[in-house]
Parts: structure tokens; sequence; C-alpha cells
């Protein structure tokens, strides 16, 4: 079975590659030739059979966006999961990720994937530190084989793309150290691997296993998302040595990656100061070839708990005008606890309102004109068409139904005093003092 990579370089047009097209409003054949250069991804694996929304992520395409889900071991039950991801989904994400941990992980991920017309991502290292602990009792007896039948068993069960922790080495480690970081290491599989590495003074199984994992990828159509495994988790952490050492790392796995028709996606920073988030999605794209860059918000202050969803709206929209191409949402429960229902919701409308603000300065086909649209509603007051334009339908019939009457033209905000409506009914009509 060829990837679509590899099909791609073959000059064939897949039906996902004309579906993923279509939704950009581009050629097939322009699409192709992005996703034979590496400069798109179009996650696709052969045994999603329940996915039926194909997007391609990349250069020149509109931003996407992803939604965190999945259970932990607080709250192992994976139904409340299924409605995230049918609320995600409703909301226009554009794909979600199984962050489960704990025992029904498997349980999870299967449903999760059975039930997703998206494309859905996953990230092994937490199987493969569950099964560690089960058969040898601590994460860091961790074996290399536990880590491949972890990627083995969860690309066979469909997967689209895994996040796998390869860029974390003893030489970035060594650097952090030297260095000195505030809050070290944040990520969860970065912290596996490193806690593993440390105590088997050994140089990380993802990246010295890498031809074996791009094995299984090839089987599969797998998609590589090379992980962040130091990102900052404060401001404080932002570009620091062993951050841009692992980003260096990650930038030669996507040179073998693609010479073996693999698709790869980047993963980027976490919290990082606003007048550095150009450079360093400028930096990630020079060091990686252009290939697709994935960010986690960036969130732009550490200050902001229970709103974290607007912290990283903020730097998510700069990062996406600077070169990210997908944008994994952050919930108001960040930092906090598990996300609910209704923190999905805002987590992905939020998300899609920064990937929309950058597709318009990235001149995506259709961007400005879906503004251009609602002005013209404004313009003459009608609410049918602005409700439906809306990038939350159902929030802005609920505010407006609540506090205007029935039948009201003007909002309550200005109520007999509405701009919209004196200028509708002088401007238009009434004769210019200037001409003739």
């Amino acid at each position: 079975m060829a990837t679509q990579m590899q099909l791609a370089k073959e000059g064939k047009i897949t039906d996902e590659m004309k579906w993923a097209a279509q939704s950009e409003h581009i050629e097939a054949e322009k699409l192709r030739n992005l996703i034979a250069n590496g400069r798109v991804a179009l996650c696709a694996n052969v045994n999603h059979t329940s996915m039926k929304q194909f997007y391609a992520v990349g250069e020149g395409l509109s931003v996407k966006v992803n939604a965190n889900i999945g259970t932990s071991s607080t709250f192992p039950d994976p139904a409340p999961e299924l409605l995230k991801l049918q609320e995600a989904v409703k909301c226009g994400a554009h794909s979600v990720m199984d962050l489960s941990t704990g025992d029904n992980i498997d349980e999870s991920r299967r449903q999760i994937i059975e039930n997703s017309p998206i494309m859905v991502g996953t990230v092994p290292i937490y199987q493969a530190t569950v099964r560690a602990i089960k058969e040898h009792g601590a994460v860091v007896e961790m074996t290399d084989d536990d880590m491949l039948y972890a990627i083995e068993q969860q690309a066979k069960d469909g997967a689209d793309f895994m996040t796998m922790h390869c860029g974390v080495t003893l030489s970035a480690i060594d650097k952090m150290r030297k260095q000195g970081r505030k809050m070290d290491v944040v990520s969860r599989g970065g912290s596996f691997i490193t806690g593993w590495m440390l105590h088997n003074e050994k140089e990380n199984p993802f990246l010295t296993r890498y031809d074996d994992i791009l094995d299984i990828c090839e089987k599969y159509d797998l998609t590589v998302r090379l992980g962040d495994g130091i990102r900052c988790g404060c401001l404080l952490d932002a570009s620091v040595r062993a951050q841009i050492t692992e980003l260096i790392t990650l930038g030669e796995l996507v040179d073998r990656a693609w010479k073996r028709g693999i698709q790869v996606m980047v993963e980027g920073p976490g919290h990082v100061p606003y007048d550095q988030i150009a450079a360093n999605m400028k930096l990630e794209k020079r060091l990686c070839r252009n290939a697709p860059f994935y960010v986690l918000g960036p969130l732009v202050t550490d200050v902001a708990p229970g709103y974290d969803h607007i912290t990283s709206a903020i730097g998510g929209t700069l990062a996406a005008v600077s070169g990210a191409d997908f944008l994994c949402y952050v919930t108001p429960a960040e930092h906090l606890a598990l996300p609910t229902i209704e923190d999905v919701h805002t987590g992905v409308i939020t998300s899609r309102i920064a990937a929309h603000a950058a597709d318009i300065v990235r001149g995506v086909p259709g961007a400005m004109e879906w503004d251009n649209k609602m002005a013209d509603a404004r313009k003459i007051l009608d609410w049918d068409a602005q409700m439906k334009l809306a990038i939350d339908p159902e929030r802005a019939m609920k505010v407006r139904a609540a506090r205007n009457p029935e039948g009201e033209g003007a909002c309550s905000m200005c109520g007999d005093y509405c701009a919209v409506e004196i200028v509708n009914k002088y401007f238009n009509n009434a004769k210019c003092p200037f001409d003739d």
C-alpha cells in the first residue's frame, strides 16, 4: 500500500486529494505537488475507514484546528469523550487527538477512531508507559519493543498521525541542564522519555529506532508528527538552547522521512512571549524545510488560568500569520482540569477564530469573502443572514434572542440610536449637498 506522499511523487491524484483540494478551493494538481514536496500533509491512515472529511495541512492552505480529547486515570470512561468528539466535529475541528491515559487506552482510542469522520492523532508513548508499568513495574523499565508495539497497535487501529518525541536527545538534555530552565520539561511524553533516558543512560529509542518507526508508517500511511518534547512551559523558557537543539534534530528527521515517502508534521512551542512568536515560526520553517507546522498555542502569558483559550488565540493568530499551519486548541480548563463538552466547544470556536483571522492575512481563497458577506448582512440589518454567517451560529442566535425584542430591527445596544438604521435612512436616500 503506497502512502499519499509516494503516490503524489508518482504524479497520481487520489480521491482524498480531490476532496481536500475541493474544500480548499484549489486545483487537485496543485495540492498533489505540495504533498509530493512535503509542504503539505494529508493524514489518512488506510485503516481509518470511518473518515469522511479529508483535510490537508500546510503551505498555502487554510489553517486547521485540532481538539484534544481522551480519558484520564481520574475519568476513565470513554463515553464522555465520544460526546466531546461529536461536539468538536460539530464546531468545525479538522482533527482530534486521543490523549487517553489509564487503563482504558485501547478501548478509548478504538471507539474514537471508529466514530470520527475527521483525522485522529494519538501519542503512543502513553500506551507504552502503561504497558511498561504493568509488565515491568516502572516507566523507566520500558523497552524499545514496548514503544514499537504501541505505535504498531495504534497504527493498525487507524490513527492518522502520531506524536513521537524523537528529538529529545541526550545532547538537548545536557544543554537544558547547563543553561538552566525554570520549568524543565512540561510535555508529558517528553518527561517520560527524559526520565527513561536519564535512568538508563541511553539515547532516545524514538530516535535510535526511527527507521523501524518509518517502516510502520509506510505500512499504514501513518503521518509522523515530530513532537516538541522540550517545548516551553512558561514564557521564561522560550527560545532556549535545548529547544533549538531539539528543533535541529527534528529537521534532520523530516529529511529522513521524506526520503521514504512518509508524511511529516512538526510540533511547535507552547508558552512564548508575543515578540518571539514570529521568529520561532520562521526558524522552524527554515530548519524543517517548510514542513507543516503544528503549534500548541502559543500562550502569550502565564497568568490567565481559566482564560487560556484567549491567551492561546492571541498567540495562535500571530503564529499562523507567521507560518504555522495547524493550531491545537486550548480550552478554558487548560492547566486546571480535564475539559468538559462546553470547554471543547469554546476551545474549538476560539481557535477557529484565530485560524480564520490568519487565513485572511494569508490570502486563503474564500476567507475575506466570508467577512464581506457578514458586512453586507450587517449593513441592511439582515439578522437571519448574520446568524447563518456567524462562526458560532447557536451562540449568536441565543444572545440575540435573549436580549432583543422579537422582530426588532436594531440591537438593544443602540436601540433607537442605531448607526446603521440612521445612515440607511438618510445617507442612502438623501441628495448629496455637493451634487449639482
